[in-house]
């Protein structure tokens, strides 16, 4: 793979063509949003960065001082196209983007990007409630590599494409962010992984939370990379840290926050009952770990996350992604929910190809439509894992994940 066309550059597209709403663009450091925001700015002028001092100075003088930076006052054809990057680093950020947006949105069309803290950031009060549309950007995934396009709005599941084996090699060694992705050398990812999760402890935890026991933080980002894809016990993994259950909840949304992870809960017909369960932990980042089982499932987990947020994102609909287990211990490892109802059961192997009973349970007691077991080291097939319905079925995860997003 030669270049870096995402489907979030057509996704942002779409939206500048369509709407004149904020475009908030999150995820994790280094996933390539500021580059994918770059390519659509109407110029370099339309760039402003706050870690750019000279920019900062414009961003603090105001609406005007942006608009005459921008040349709003010239007649333009289309409106032009302005990109606030770590804009959310400045106190009063929300009130300045409010006042441009309310005077200038006939004009021009804003997008704010930033470091992974921006979605923290980003939560809290309601001041720009209707202003902005959220979209959330991942890594490469299977599907992104062969289509690098957006779905289509009537028919969200593309159809299957193989994927070149260089390519499914690098995103299930080099992991599927741009960087590693595209250099494919081990020595610059394993420096790059090092020096990603130094900043996430040492920078975006300290500056976000003002937490100041790093190294027990450190030890628990240990614990979870190779917990990933079990259920966490929050007493005793509190115990194992010597913390209190309290604050090793709030230290593990702070690392979902901040992109490092993900929880899945279990699902059930009464939502409250779900909340009550303990949720299952994933690593964003399946390349270090070192379980074979727990890696595919990580690898599987973190297409299906993308899909059901990006589906999310783009209107389709409300995606939420789960897991069953009941009383017999019972489990299917994936639900994915469309409109709060069943929609697709994912059990995941590494070879095992005969099919578990717990997806044939599952599948009569949800009535999910679309019922896999998706295997790992299995060949790519050219059919349609989505052409029949009610029928639990074993498929390649080459053909399965080609079909999200």
């Amino acid at each position: 793979m030669t270049f870096l066309h995402r489907c979030y550059d057509d996704i942002i597209a779409d939206h500048l063509n369509q709407y004149r709403q904020i475009i908030f663009v999150s995820g994790p450091r280094q996933v390539g949003k500021t580059t994918t925001c770059r390519n659509v700015a109407s110029s370099p002028e339309s760039y402003l960065d706050w870690d750019n001092s000279d920019d900062r100075r414009i961003i603090l003088r105001g609406p005007a001082a942006i608009t005459e930076r921008l040349k709003l006052s010239s007649l333009r054809e289309k409106p032009q196209v302005v990109i606030l990057d770590e804009i959310h680093k400045f106190s009063r950020w929300k009130t300045l983007l409010k006042g441009f947006y309310d005077t200038y949105s006939e004009n021009v069309r804003i997008l704010i990007t930033g470091s992974s803290r921006l979605d923290s950031f980003r939560r809290g009060g309601d001041s720009l409630m209707g202003r902005y549309f959220h979209y959330r950007m991942h890594p490469f995934s299977i599907a992104e590599i062969v289509w690098q396009s957006l779905p289509n709005a009537k028919k969200i599941l593309h159809s299957p494409k193989k994927i070149a084996t260089d390519d499914f090699t690098a995103l299930w060694e080099h992991r599927g962010f741009p960087e590693p992705f595209i250099k494919r050398d081990y020595r610059f990812t394993r420096r790059w992984w090092s020096l990603r999760r130094q900043q996430l402890v040492r920078e975006d935890i300290r500056d976000l939370t003002q937490v100041r026991e790093l190294s027990q933080i450190e030890v628990l980002t240990n614990i979870l990379i190779e917990r990933s894809g079990e259920q966490l016990i929050y007493g005793n993994l509190a115990a194992e840290i010597q913390v209190s259950a309290d604050t090793l909840r709030r230290w593990i949304n702070t690392l979902c926050s901040l992109h490092f992870g993900f929880l899945i809960r279990p699902w059930f017909k009464n939502i409250t009952r779900s909340l009550r369960k303990e949720p299952k932990w994933f690593l964003r980042d399946w390349s270090n770990i070192s379980d074979a089982g727990k890696r595919g499932e990580t690898f599987v987990a973190c297409h299906l996350f993308k899909a059901v947020e990006g589906w999310t994102d783009f209107g389709f609909g409300d995606f939420q992604l789960s897991y069953l287990r009941d009383k017999n211990k019972r489990e299917v490892d994936f639900l994915i929910t469309r409109d709060n109802k069943p929609w697709i059961l994912v059990e995941v192997k590494t070879s095992e190809t005969s099919l578990s009973p717990s997806l044939e349970f599952f599948r009569k007691q949800t009535q999910a439509p679309y019922t896999f077991q998706v295997i790992i080291n299995a060949n790519f097939v050219n059919a349609d894992c989505f052409a029949q319905i009610n029928k639990p079925m074993v498929v390649p995860a080459k053909t399965f994940l080609s079909q999200l997003l």
